[in-house]
């Protein structure tokens, strides 16, 4: 959520910038004005009240002392009827407090201003490419006949138990996802993570705190019942540990990184761009999530995006780095790169990872501070990856790795899963 303190002093600036994004706020930044300067004058006179009335309080004390009993009466009938209206006045703060917010949570976050214009994934641009695509021999498949050849995953099965969207990895398959997690959890670690294991269903508190409530409910699975959300991303839950949570700036930067299941409803998702392993309604994600100080954020960024750069180098995939467009970029976020693996049998880039800083529209919602040398409280910035998602990374293995005698094993995989080569079927 965009800081009042900003629309306030930068209003028509806020206008232009989202339009980047392709979203027109002038017409909710002009009524916020009107709301902002109505509570701004409700909460001046409210105080003024109060003030007003803890005065007369101390003089009627002083009075009852001195025996000025009429007078204190007196001044009793006049505090009464300015505690009524300041009751008045409470309630009208509360309305226009609350209209004020609801006006701020229709703002998406303000790009940055290195985030480019455009409206779709072809204004994208690249900042990085490395690595050479493999070519694949005479007669090469795709994940999903690899996977079905193989016995690694069953989607029928997964639509029989479930419904489309919903796998079943079985053998090596199950190995392999094995293996992606805990490489990318040790690797997270090794850099200076901290591993968490979250809940994988949140209230409507955490939903609304990372920004998936109320803008993206009809991606999510909800739990009526119980007022409960399955996750999308280990995000969610990971960054709501400091909800409500004043740290101290010696505690900044604050890493954490999480293994879980993530499920999406992808509605809407049709095509060629949802078949085997490339869209998913529930899939495996290792997530990284940190809490920054304003002005070594971009750096904190910068970073994230180098260590999956070097889990793409360590899983021998080709690779490359996009910096999204406004139209492309999520509600919340106010610069991502996506991180993007070539699919060679499918001869296309698969997304893998999006990396994002959110700077305050998250720690606005979720009143997550630190406390300064100064002893200011201050809103941190949250930052969060994927350090990656598994799909799309067991699609590229499989396809790019495909030979005669089987699907070879990255070598720095090949401790975790055990064995270096998934062999052909006899």
């Amino acid at each position: 959520m965009i800081e009042i303190n900003t629309i306030r002093a930068h209003g028509p600036e806020v206008v232009e910038r989202l339009k980047i994004k392709n979203f027109e706020a002038g017409d909710i930044v002009k009524h916020l004005g009107c709301v902002d300067e109505s509570r701004r004058k409700t909460m001046k006179k409210l105080e003024d009240i109060l003030a007003e009335s803890k005065g007369y309080a101390r003089q009627i004390g002083e009075m009852m002392k001195t025996g000025r009993s009429m007078e204190a009466e007196e001044l009793k009938e006049r505090t009464a009827a300015l505690k009524q209206e300041a009751r008045k006045l409470q309630d009208r703060l509360e309305g226009l407090t609350s209209g004020q917010n609801e006006l701020l949570i229709q703002l998406p976050n303000i790009p940055h201003a290195s985030v480019p214009a455009g409206s779709s994934p072809e204004d994208n641009i690249v900042v990085k490419e490395e690595g050479t695509p493999p070519v694949l021999p005479e007669g090469a498949m795709a994940h999903w006949d690899l996977a079905r050849l193989y016995d690694l995953v069953d989607f029928e099965l997964g639509n029989k138990i479930t419904g489309a969207g919903f796998p079943v990895y079985k053998g090596r398959g199950a190995r392999l996802q094995r293996a992606l997690i805990a490489f990318f959890l040790d690797e997270a670690v090794q850099a200076g993570y901290t591993e968490y294991q979250p809940p994988l269903l949140v209230n409507e508190d955490s939903a609304f705190g990372t920004g998936q409530l109320p803008d993206k409910d009809a991606q999510m699975y909800h739990v009526p019942g119980d007022g409960l959300f399955l996750i999308p991303t280990a995000e969610v839950p990971v960054t709501n540990l400091f909800r409500d949570v004043i740290l101290d700036e010696a505690e900044l930067p604050v890493r954490c990184v999480a293994y879980s299941s993530c499920f999406r409803r992808e509605a809407g998702s049709y095509g060629k761009d949802v078949r085997g392993l490339n869209r998913l309604h529930q899939f495996d994600k290792v997530e990284i999530v940190q809490v920054a100080r304003p002005e070594s954020s971009y750096q904190t960024l910068e970073e994230m995006v180098a260590h999956v750069e070097g889990l793409l180098r360590k899983l021998e995939l080709p690779f490359r780095v996009v910096r999204l467009c406004g139209g492309d970029m999520s509600f919340a976020s106010a610069l991502t790169y996506d991180m993007e693996v070539w699919s060679a049998a499918q001869q296309r880039w698969l997304e893998v990872s999006s990396i994002s800083n959110f700077e305050t529209f998250q720690s606005n919602r979720m009143k997550l501070r630190y406390r300064g040398q100064d002893g200011k409280n201050t809103l941190a910035h949250t930052l969060n990856g994927s350090a990656l998602a598994l799909p799309r990374i067991v699609a590229a293995l499989l396809e790019n790795n495909q030979g005669p005698d089987g699907i070879g094993i990255p070598a720095a995989l090949r401790p975790y899963t055990g064995f270096d080569l998934i062999a052909a079927p006899a």
